[in-house]
């Protein structure tokens, strides 16, 4: 079983996005499911509605899931695990104050030292803890030995006991902390692997102790993917337009091109254009470079221009406002200057709009119109242009500038020839 689990707090990221598509491609190619889990724990920071935004945007990419579930729902067993640990001395009552705590960091900080819980509260009497009204946490007893993750990608990364101090598990509000809920929920879903991002590799450890120390001993295994960084060099950041997947969507990138960049960077596949079925194929996270991979916007432009060539003229025709095959080859002319649907509809949009003609043209453009009104019809633009010149006694500049600009509504662009052969039956709508 494999999960891909998303926080319902924003919108989603390339890098989410990225991590649920490995997910779907591996759980493909092992056989086994992939379930959705909103971690809504963090009521503060959720935003209504964003789980349900995840979820189209899953279906939009077709990335198919066997189940949703929300974290919340397993509180039960979040409370139960906590007071099992308890129970087994495995973890103890922390009445620490914040402001108590807060010192200590500072003190660190002061001595250039990594902070580390001092265990003051580990082995209070049980009267102590008993007759002790303050608030407390719950915090898991630290490892005495290492701790050792064998990474898909990143190798055998080891760490030391005193790397990982006694963590809380349990809040005061005895709301579960995320490794302590993440770790109890894939130990319910019986998660095979997880696949996700590299911020999460200080997590694994813990995680791998929360599971330990409740007696479970299946091994889940490990694939931390690189971050991906901006054109700046940094991580990509909300401040980044192209980070979010609504956002590219919006401007007009579709979704089958994203996936195949998310894909391709940092990886080896055996051709630059492909779809999630055949990357299914030949996929492999051992393949996946440990350093972080940039996020190139010109890069995703090609693969979009290559993905939108692709499409059948008809669906094509679409992303433009219609449902004809005439109008997406057009689209397709178009396709050697443009390479997002939105900078396609920036080039269709005016030939069916009303027209903005120059001053010094507009007594032969009004001259023009009155002729092609009342022209037949053309199959062929050599005949339908030696018509029009014939019967407006116009030639040179004030005959080809206006009539250009009366079917493109653009002063340049494709041969005009060109854009006749499909635009020839929408003349009497285009010229009016």
């Amino acid at each position: 079983m494999l999960r891909f689990a998303p926080s319902p707090t924003g919108d989603m990221h390339i890098g989410n996005l990225r991590v649920a598509l490995f997910n779907y491609i591996v759980s493909k190619q092992k056989n086994e499911e992939l379930i959705v889990r909103i971690e809504d724990t963090d009521k503060e920071r959720n935003i209504e509605g964003k789980d349900k935004e995840i979820l189209e945007i899953l279906d939009l990419f077709g990335i198919e899931y066997s189940q949703v579930m929300y974290q919340s729902h397993n509180a039960r067993f979040h409370s139960a695990m906590a007071l099992q640990l308890l129970h087994e001395i495995k973890a103890f009552s922390c009445f620490c104050s914040s402001e108590w705590l807060d010192k200590k960091r500072e003190e660190a900080k002061e001595s250039k030292t990594a902070y580390r819980y001092d265990d003051a509260c580990s082995n209070l009497p049980g009267e102590l803890v008993i007759d002790n009204m303050n608030p407390f946490t719950v915090r898991i007893r630290k490892p005495l030995e290492a701790i050792v993750v064998k990474d898909h990608i990143k190798g055998e990364i080891k760490f030391d006991p005193n790397e990982i101090d006694s963590f809380i598990i349990m809040r005061q509000d005895k709301t579960p902390t995320y490794n302590f809920a993440c770790a109890v929920d894939d130990m319910l879903s019986d998660i095979s692997l997880v696949i996700r991002g590299e911020d999460h590799v200080s997590n694994t450890p813990k995680q791998i102790l929360i599971r330990t120390s409740l007696g479970y001993t299946k091994n889940i295994e490990y694939a931390h993917l690189p971050i991906i960084l901006n054109d700046n060099g940094k991580k990509m950041s909300k401040r980044d337009d192209a980070s979010s997947v609504k956002w590219l969507l919006e401007e007009g990138y579709l979704p089958s091109a994203i996936a195949n960049y998310l894909i391709l960077m940092g990886n080896k596949p055996p051709k630059e254009i492909f779809d999630i079925k055949e990357a299914i194929k030949w996929f492999n996270l051992e393949n996946i470079s440990k350093s972080p991979a940039r996020f190139d916007i010109n890069m995703l432009k090609h693969i979009n221009k290559e993905h939108l060539k692709m499409l059948d003229s008809k669906e094509l025709s679409r992303y433009v406002g219609f449902a004809d095959e005439e109008i997406g080859e057009l689209a397709k002319v178009y396709l050697e200057e443009v390479s997002t649907t939105k900078e396609l509809k920036s080039k269709i949009k005016p030939i069916f709009s009303e027209k903005e003609i120059p001053n010094e043209f507009k007594e032969s453009a009004n001259t023009i119109i009155k002729v092609i009104k009342n022209a037949p019809y053309f199959e062929e633009y050599e005949d339908f242009k030696n018509y029009v010149m014939k019967e407006s006694a116009l030639k040179g500049k004030n005959f080809f500038k206006p009539l250009r600009l009366l079917l493109t509504g653009a002063e340049h662009g494709p041969d005009i020839a060109v854009i006749y052969k499909y635009i020839k039956n929408y003349i009497g709508e285009i010229v009016k």
